[in-house]
């Protein structure tokens, strides 16, 4: 099995909620860990998702990684971006880069 391995960074200008944690994670810049899988037998190369994890701090600074999604993901950032919309800011304040 070929893994892939991928950072991106999202970043929150609210605290947010991912779906399956109970809880709120503070506003700012995180990490997504992402594993694709190589699938084999096929003419060309094609990788399928396995794992999305975003990194946080937790309780005495210990870094922890968090099990979701990448359309969990999203939608956490649609959230984001639809309060500072809601709030007249007018700096983008919601990006997804990949490293």
């Amino acid at each position: 099995m070929t893994i892939r391995p991928s950072i991106a960074q999202v970043r929150f200008a609210h605290p947010f909620r991912l779906a399956g944690h109970s809880e709120e994670f503070s506003a700012g810049v995180y990490d997504v860990l992402i594993e694709d899988e190589l699938l084999h037998g096929l003419s060309f190369e094609a990788f399928r998702r396995v794992s999305t994890y975003l990194q946080v701090v937790g309780r005495a600074g210990v870094t922890e990684l968090r099990a979701t999604t990448e359309q969990d993901i999203e939608a956490a950032l649609a959230r984001d971006l639809a309060k500072t919309e809601n709030t007249g800011a007018t700096a983008p304040v919601s990006e997804k880069d990949t490293r």
